[in-house]
């Protein structure tokens, strides 16, 4: 059966673990297994704007053996020049896996149902999973290993109703993690992925929730992290964001009602001064650019979890 990485509760807890012990072995030997040799093909496909998506998965796929083969989503119009599943169709055929930064949740699992091929989500407007991956990693790399994941309390702070909150609800909850969600009343989760993290959580032995006070979510949590109040496509919104999420900025005073020892994630590009301050992304807690390297070692973990059984 083809595995895909669509949303974070595509992985079991076990495979999860699975998949982050061996991102750390990347970490420290980056060509310690390369299943796309030969050289074997991988289709990148980007639909939005990206940096370290595109440099962690092209230079990964190189990394595990592979060609990475980017497809500008602007010029192929995947779904409007040519359907969907035809586009499938045509891929799977080619490439041993297809990785694909796009909008709708929909598009993906179209794709998914008709490619044949491994399908990976690195990014929709509801789920950044293999971000999620990458941030699991870091807090690894910097407590101790996997296994001093579960129990763990992270607060999300910011739009709960964007793909980071509901990627950190589902993946946290999978690690074992106690994600606290903090977020204004009009910006919440998506129910249905908030009902399946708590499904989830009860049998990790983690927890999920959501509170509408800065204070309350991130008090004496171990992590804090943030996102961009402005999602790709939300650009026109930006000023009402700003006033509605000005609450849930992480500078260093928010910062000291954590873990004195509390770790700082951010997924990238950081607006200073806004979601996030210079001195807490550039200070001594943060591991931000640790985790923008953890995409690369996650992603290749994860390509050669799924390729190998598949």
């Amino acid at each position: 059966m083809t595995r895909h990485f669509l949303r974070d509760d595509d992985l079991s807890p076990r495979e999860q673990a699975e998949v982050l012990e061996l991102a750390l072995a990347f970490r420290d030997d980056r060509f310690i297994r390369t299943p796309l040799a030969g050289p074997r093909s991988v289709a990148v496909i980007f639909d939005k704007p990206t940096l370290r998506t595109q440099v962690s998965f092209l230079t990964g796929i190189a990394e595990l053996g592979g060609y990475p083969l980017p497809v500008d989503g602007n010029l192929a119009r995947i779904g409007v020049r040519e359907s969907i599943a035809d586009t499938a169709r045509v891929l799977g055929r080619q490439v041993a896996a297809i990785v694909w930064r796009t909008h709708a949740q929909t598009r993906l699992d179209e794709m998914a149902a008709v490619a044949g091929v491994p399908v990976v989500n690195a990014l929709t407007d509801e789920f950044h999973p293999c971000q999620v991956l990458a941030d699991l990693t870091t807090l690894a790399q910097h407590r101790g290993g996997v296994a001093s994941l579960p129990g763990t309390t992270l607060a999300y702070v910011g739009d709960g109703a964007n793909n980071m909150a509901h990627s950190y609800l589902l993946g946290g909850a999978t690690a074992g993690l106690h994600v606290r969600v903090g977020t204004p009343a009009d910006a919440l989760p998506d129910p249905a992925v908030l009902e399946r993290a708590t499904q989830v959580a009860a049998g990790t032995g983690g927890s999920v929730s959501v509170v509408h006070d800065l204070a309350a979510a991130v008090a004496g949590a171990d992590v804090v992290a943030t996102d961009t109040w402005t999602s790709m496509g939300q650009e026109d919104e930006a000023l009402d964001r700003e006033r509605r999420f000005e609450a849930y900025r992480l500078d260093a005073a928010a910062l000291a009602l954590a873990a004195p020892d509390a770790l700082v994630l951010h997924c990238l590009p950081a607006y200073r001064g806004k979601e996030i301050t210079s001195e807490v992304l550039d200070g001594p807690q943060s591991v931000v650019w640790d985790e923008a390297e953890n995409r690369l070692h996650a992603q290749k973990a994860l390509l050669a979890f799924l390729l190998e059984r598949s």
